[in-house]
């Protein structure tokens, strides 16, 4: 819907905020190229500017990445996750693995108490989802599928807080992660989530805790000292 304001400062805000809710959404997902500027120019019904002027601002706070010569790419979900990719992108693997298996840790235990059945579901069809994945052999799908099933274990914590901060660390994990993987899945590297879905499935928290943490430390790259 053409978007309209007697200021265009007001206007070149809400274009931002346009634009932010088709991130967040998931409509434009982490590593996408986003519509060119003319056909933003087209759905938004505003100046070429205006548009200009909200990409470079969601740029400026870390959610677009500008390619010259590419395009316009999403880069991070929030404006805190801008900022935990530019500040995390060159840590240590075995610190982002260990702050990894404490978040994802803490989230299984919580899980396995207050999951529902609509989220259990959800698990089964996204594991099945991250196993046809791995069977492609295309590492960019694994990745993505990967990432989704530990966000759903998240989600289906209950806690928000723990959530929000996962999400906004998605992009950090994704990298390490795909560092990781490398250029081919091997079957050495393979690891089975499905005795977590079980654990958690259970209402076993302590398992379900121990599988989970245990995901991070085993990656290749984070379990070298």
């Amino acid at each position: 819907m053409p978007l309209s304001s007697p200021r265009r400062s007001a206007l070149a805000d809400q274009v931002i905020a346009a634009l932010r809710e088709q991130i967040a959404s998931g409509e434009w997902p982490v590593g996408s190229r986003i519509p060119t500027e003319p056909e933003l120019v087209e759905q938004l019904g505003v100046a070429r500017n205006t548009v200009r002027e909200a990409i470079r601002a969601l740029a400026h706070n870390g959610l677009l990445d500008i390619r010259q010569g590419s395009g316009t790419f999403v880069l991070a979900t929030s404006e805190l996750a801008g900022v935990m990719h530019r500040r995390f992108a060159d840590a240590d693997p075995r610190d982002v693995a260990e702050l990894r298996s404490t978040l994802e840790a803490t989230a299984a235990r919580l899980a396995a108490r207050r999951r529902t059945e609509q989220e259990m579901t959800q698990l089964d069809t996204l594991l099945a989802r991250r196993e046809a994945a791995w069977d492609s052999g295309r590492v960019d799908t694994f990745v993505e599928a990967d990432a989704t099933f530990h966000m759903a274990v998240m989600r289906a914590s209950h806690n928000e807080v723990l959530t929000a901060l996962y999400a906004d660390l998605g992009t950090v994990l994704r990298t390490f992660l795909r560092h990781d993987v490398g250029e081919e899945l091997r079957p050495e590297d393979h690891l089975d989530h499905g005795r977590l879905v079980a654990a958690i499935r259970a209402g076993d928290a302590e398992t379900a805790a121990a599988e989970a943490g245990s995901y991070a430390m085993g990656c290749r790259a984070f379990s070298t000292g």
